[in-house]
């Protein structure tokens, strides 16, 4: 079985180089070859320049393709691993076209996992591993009221006055903002057309308390059954979204007003263009350290009174072993190969696993990724 590692951009490095220090057969695939030879030269010197043609030429039955590249790129890949008899991974939010295949690679005993980095992916692990929890605890009741949030968000460990720098494809960062979202607040509805038209405050349960600004992002409502909810529960709140630092809002709100004007194919290109203006004024200078946090939460109640309430907390940053963003996108995403590989995850188009045994096993090789990583338990 051989590893076609496609990308090998600012999330690649560290689970890209931890497939290939395993010993794995790893054939590394990048638009640019010299960007890949920077990040993986030292370690391999099977680089190809990608295209989807060469790729699809070298993939064989039983291999293991990855995008790292951007969405446009991952229906093509996967299609021509079902083409080629071979699996896929990416790290991205499974797609209705990605999603439209999984009766084929059901058919041909084939896997697509998906959503398998840290946002989504990491957080898919915690959700799992809360809800579960809560099914067999003694706060459980099928008349309790619920309420569930799930934040994340790359952010500058030492901050700057933009609030904000890019540890990712700054125009992916700009385009997210012109998402509209839906979620669940105090038993209703809540859609959303910008994500600056619903900033909060969310108070985070770190060793040192800290205050962030978070808005929803996407659709939440679908998550409530990837999560395992029963349709009988009462929801009362329940958001996935993004977390800012403080002062985020004020420090981007000439951005906002911009984007908001931005349609179109034109729209698009002034979005390309301000991308690179910010990355130039916002980026990480070497060694500069970067910052993830992530939060996933669930509540119970009963007759007003809190039965069950538990965490999963996690503060990342940058050190010796590269950012903390490239650590946990990429490091998953050589979890999903590894379990791929030993047969761990049914043929079908999936998300990050939801079997105990995986979700518990990935959980504790994230520890080790970042620096502080806990499930609080409120009630003691």
């Amino acid at each position: 079985m051989t590893i076609h590692w496609c990308g090998t951009g600012l999330s690649s490095g560290p689970g890209l180089r931890r497939l290939i220090q395993s010993g794995e057969k790893v054939v590394v695939w990048n638009r640019t070859v010299e960007k890949a030879r920077e990040a993986v030269g030292d370690l391999t010197q099977d680089i190809r320049a990608y295209s989807l043609d060469d790729l699809t030429a070298a993939l064989a039955p039983g291999d293991v393709a990855i995008s790292m590249l951007t969405v446009d790129h991952h229906v093509g890949i996967a299609q021509a691993c079902l083409d080629k008899g071979a699996h896929f991974v990416s790290s991205s939010y499974i797609s209705p076209e990605m999603k439209a295949l999984d009766p084929v690679f059901r058919d041909k005993g084939l896997v697509s996992i998906n959503e398998c980095g840290l946002d989504p992916g990491i957080d898919h692990l915690m959700a799992h591993d809360l809800v579960a929890r809560y099914r067999a605890s003694k706060g459980y009741d099928a008349g309790n009221t619920l309420s569930f949030v799930s934040y994340c968000g790359g952010v500058p460990k030492i901050p700057n006055a933009f609030r904000y720098k890019f540890s990712w494809a700054p125009a992916g960062v700009l385009k997210a903002l012109r998402s509209p979202s839906r979620s669940l607040r105090n038993f209703s509805e809540l859609r959303v057309q910008r994500p600056w038209d619903a900033i909060t405050a969310y108070d985070a349960p770190l060793p040192q308390p800290e205050s962030f600004e978070v808005y929803p992002n996407r659709d939440s409502y679908p998550f409530m059954a990837d999560y395992h909810f029963d349709p009988a529960w009462k929801v009362r709140d329940f958001v996935r979204g993004t977390i800012r630092l403080n002062g985020w809002a004020e420090a981007w709100t000439p951005i906002f007003r911009e984007i908001e004007t931005l349609q179109g194919p034109e729209g698009d290109a002034r979005i390309n263009e301000l991308a690179a203006e910010l990355l130039k004024e916002n980026t990480y200078a070497p060694g500069e350290p970067d910052r993830v946090v992530l939060f996933v939460s669930l509540k119970a109640e009963r007759e007003g009174r809190i039965v069950h309430h538990e965490t999963w907390a996690m503060d990342a940053w940058g050190d010796e072993r590269g950012s903390a963003m490239a650590r946990l996108v990429s490091s998953p995403v050589s979890f999903a190969v590894e379990s791929l590989m030993a047969r761990e995850i049914p043929a079908g188009v999936h998300a990050a696993p939801h079997d105990p045994k995986l979700y518990t096993k990935w959980l504790g090789q994230v520890r080790g990724l970042a620096q502080y990583m806990e499930r609080i338990d409120h009630l003691g």
